[in-house]
C-alpha cells in the first residue's frame, strides 16, 4: 500500500479546494430551511463552487449525477438531488468534493430542518463529536487501525453502531486514494498495517446507523441506507498531518 507524503506546498493546493468545501457546506446549512427542494441545494452549492474557481468533483465521478450528495432522513450517504422540499423534522446530510489546481477536497456535515426530536439530535451529534474526537486523538506513529478502533468505540460509546462496507480515504490528486479508513476495526489487531506519518492527508467520515451496520443500496444505485430502516447521519473532514497532529483542511 502506497500512502503518499505530500510536501507542504501540496498541502496548501489541498487546502485551498477543501476550504471552498467548507464554504459551501456553510452556505448549505444557512439555507437548510423548509421549503427550499434538494435540487435547488445542489445548484446553489455547484454555483458556489465554479465561482470559485473549482470544479464539483463529485459530478459524473463513476456515474453520479450531480454536485452535492443530499442524503435525506434514512438515507446516510451518497444521496441523490430531487424535488423533494425539505420539511420541519427532517435531517438532511451534504457531502461535497472539489477540485482546484488539480488537487482535491471532501467534507460533509449533516443538519437537522427546524425543530428535530431528541434522537435524531443525538444521531447528528454522534458523527460530529465522533468525527473531532478522533481528529483530536490522531498522533503520528499511530496506525490506521488504531485510529478505526477509536472511531468505532466512540460511536457505540453513545449508542449507535458505525455503517459497514463504506470508509474514510486519502486524498489529494485524485478524490479517492490510500489508504482505506473504516468507522470500524477489521480484523482483531489494532497494532496492524501501516502507520500515520507526516504529509499524509485523507478523509475521516463516521457514518452512523442507529442499530443495524449492514448497508443497502436503494433501486437508484446510490443512496445507501442501513437495513434497520432508521435515520442515519454523516461528518466528514480532510486532514493532513502536520508536526505530528492532524490539521483539519476543510474548514470555511
Amino acid at each position: 500500500m502506497a500512502i503518499a507524503l505530500r510536501k507542504p506546498q501540496e498541502i496548501e493546493k489541498l487546502r485551498a479546494a477543501n476550504k471552498i468545501v467548507g464554504g459551501a457546506l456553510e452556505l448549505l446549512r444557512a439555507n437548510t430551511k423548509a421549503g427550499i427542494s434538494l435540487k435547488e441545494l445542489d445548484a446553489m452549492a455547484e454555483d458556489y463552487i465554479l465561482s470559485h474557481g473549482a470544479k464539483p468533483s463529485f459530478k459524473g465521478l463513476y456515474g453520479f449525477p450531480n454536485a452535492v450528495c443530499t442524503s435525506l432522513n434514512q438515507v446516510i450517504i451518497h444521496g441523490i438531488p430531487t424535488d423533494y422540499k425539505l420539511q420541519d423534522g427532517d435531517i438532511i446530510g451534504y457531502d461535497i468534493g472539489t477540485e482546484l489546481d488539480g488537487y482535491f477536497g471532501d467534507a460533509a456535515i449533516t443538519v437537522g430542518v427546524g425543530e428535530i426530536d431528541a434522537q435524531d439530535e443525538a444521531l447528528i451529534a454522534c458523527s460530529k463529536d465522533t468525527l473531532y474526537h478522533a481528529i483530536g486523538e490522531i498522533k503520528e506513529g499511530m496506525r490506521f487501525k488504531e485510529l478505526s478502533l477509536i472511531l468505532e468505540n466512540f460511536i457505540k460509546s453513545r449508542g449507535f453502531v458505525p455503517l459497514h462496507n463504506f470508509c474514510g480515504h486519502g486524498i489529494g490528486k485524485k478524490p479517492h486514494e490510500e489508504p482505506e479508513i473504516p468507522n470500524y476495526l477489521e480484523g482483531i489487531n489494532p497494532k496492524a498495517g501501516p502507520k500515520i506519518k507526516n504529509g499524509m492527508v485523507f478523509c475521516l467520515e463516521p457514518m452512523i446507523c442507529q442499530k443495524d451496520v449492514k448497508p443497502v443500496i436503494l433501486e437508484n444505485k446510490w443512496d445507501v441506507v442501513s437495513a434497520d430502516g432508521l435515520r442515519g447521519s454523516h461528518y466528514e473532514h480532510t486532514v493532513a498531518i502536520i508536526n505530528g497532529k492532524a490539521e483539519i483542511l476543510s474548514l470555511a
